[in-house]
């Protein structure tokens, strides 16, 4: 995958993460009906938060989330390519 925001950079520099992760978000707009995408991950994260939440065991649906999030990612990256496409050329 492209796009990567990894955990010592999401520790290091929470804000520059966030950043980066809000900037791909934007892509949304392009992306056909974005609320199936994101809606799941969003319930699942909330699930996740408070399944960790004073617990000290591996939770199962992580690697279902981390599907999900592959998913809208790759949405995401496509949607970023089909504009980087449609720029004109300019060349010399």
């Amino acid at each position: 995958m492209a796009w990567c925001i990894g955990r010592s950079e999401a520790m290091n520099d929470p804000v520059a993460a966030r950043r980066k992760a809000l900037g791909k978000l934007r892509g949304l707009e392009s992306v056909d009906d974005p609320e199936s995408l994101v809606v799941p991950i969003l319930i699942d994260a909330i699930l996740m938060a408070e399944s960790y939440r004073g617990a000290r065991h591996q939770i199962t649906f992580l690697d279902e989330m981390t599907r999900n999030v592959d998913a809208l990612i790759r949405e995401l990256n496509a949607v970023e390519k089909a504009r980087e496409w449609a720029e004109p050329v300019t060349g010399a």
